[in-house]
C-alpha cells in the first residue's frame, strides 16, 4: 500500500479525529478549530520511515490510528526502541519546540493514519493557550515517569523487564473491556527492542506468563485480564 495524501472532501474528518484526541480534549472551540485548520492526513504503510534523526522538524504529527516506532541506534550501531506509540498520540513536538533536528527515526509498525500539524501552529497553540501547554507538560511528565521506570528495571529478571513492556503499552494505548485491558500482540523482535532482551527470551517469558494466565494472546491482540497481578511480577 502506497502512502497518500486524503482529499479536500476527507480533510474534515481528519479534522474531527484530530479534535477527539487526548490532546485536545477540554480546549476552547476556538483555538482548537485555529490550531488544526492546516492540518493534513496522510495514509502510511506498515515499515515505512515517517521521520529520520536530523531531519529538521517542520511539523507536530498525531497518530489518528495504526502504531509507530520511535528509535535510535548505540555507539555499537545496534537499533534502540524508544517507544512504542499508537491512537491519540503525538510525535514530533520537541523538534518543534527547540527549532533543532530530529533526535530519532520514526517508523510505522502497521498501516497508519496520521495528522500533519504545522510546527509553527503547535507552537502558537501551546503559547497562547494554558490547557494545551498544560496538557504538553502533562505528556512530557508521562513519558519521563516511563523511561525513569524501564531504567530502573534494566538490572531485574527477564520476566519483570517483560512484564513491564506490556503494562509500559497498556497504560499507553490499553483499552479497558470487561476481559481486561488489550494491547497490540507486537512481534516479538518489538518487544525485544523495547527491553532489550533478547527475542528468544522475550518469547520464553511470554509464553510463561500465558501459562500462568496473567496474559492470553490472539493474532492481534494481546489481553491482560488482571493489571495488578502482573505489575506483581515486577522484582
Amino acid at each position: 500500500m502506497e502512502d497518500r495524501y486524503f482529499s479536500r472532501d476527507n480533510q474534515s474528518d481528519i479534522h474531527k479525529m484530530i479534535r477527539s484526541t487526548p490532546f485536545f480534549q477540554g480546549l476552547p472551540p476556538d483555538a482548537a478549530d485555529k490550531a488544526t485548520s492546516h492540518i493534513v492526513g496522510r495514509n502510511h504503510p506498515a515499515n515505512q520511515v515517517i521521520l529520520l534523526e536530523n531531519d529538521w522538524g517542520s511539523s507536530v504529527y498525531f497518530i489518528l490510528d495504526g502504531w509507530v516506532k520511535i528509535r535510535t541506534y548505540n555507539l555499537d550501531g545496534k537499533e534502540v526502541t524508544l517507544n512504542i506509540l499508537g491512537k491519540g498520540e503525538l510525535f514530533g513536538e520537541m523538534a518543534a519546540l527547540d527549532e533543532v533536528p530530529r533526535s530519532t527515526d520514526v517508523i510505522t509498525l502497521a498501516p497508519t493514519l496520521i495528522g500533519n500539524m504545522p510546527a509553527g501552529d503547535f507552537v502558537e497553540l501551546i503559547t497562547t493557550e494554558p490547557r494545551a501547554g498544560m496538557r504538553l507538560a502533562q505528556l512530557m511528565g508521562r513519558r519521563l515517569r516511563q523511561v525513569n521506570r524501564r531504567l530502573r528495571l534494566r538490572e531485574s529478571d527477564s520476566t519483570s523487564r517483560v512484564a513491564d513492556i506490556l503494562l509500559f503499552l497498556a497504560e499507553g494505548q490499553g483499552k479497558t473491556s470487561e476481559q481486561g485491558t488489550q494491547i497490540p500482540n507486537l512481534p516479538h523482535r518489538e518487544l525485544s527492542g523495547l527491553s532489550g532482551l533478547a527475542r528468544e527470551t522475550v518469547t520464553r517469558v511470554l509464553s510463561k506468563l500465558e501459562k500462568k494466565g496473567l496474559i492470553y494472546r490472539e493474532r492481534d491482540i494481546l489481553r491482560i485480564p488482571d493489571v495488578h497481578a502482573l505489575e506483581r511480577m515486577l522484582v
